[in-house]
């Protein structure tokens, strides 16, 4: 549930195809994202899942299976 909301939103966020997407992919040379395109992700999971994350720890996540463990921590 979590990963397939993650990757909705990264696919939206970074013009993407979910099914390129994929768990031990690295946000920055992987996707390609930066800090913005991060923030952009994770406050669309938390309309997508209608959660509130914490933003402390966010810049420490560099995978997909990094940012869906946090996911799964925040709910």
């Amino acid at each position: 549930m979590e990963f397939d909301a993650l990757r909705k939103v990264i696919a939206a966020v970074l013009g993407m195809d979910t099914d390129e997407i994929e768990p031990e992919m690295d946000f920055a040379s992987d996707l390609g994202a930066d800090s913005l395109d991060l923030c952009q992700i994770f406050m669309g999971v938390e309309d997508e899942l209608g959660v509130k994350m914490p933003s402390e720890g966010i810049e420490r996540i560099t995978t997909v299976r990094e940012a869906v463990e946090y996911i799964k921590q925040s709910m």
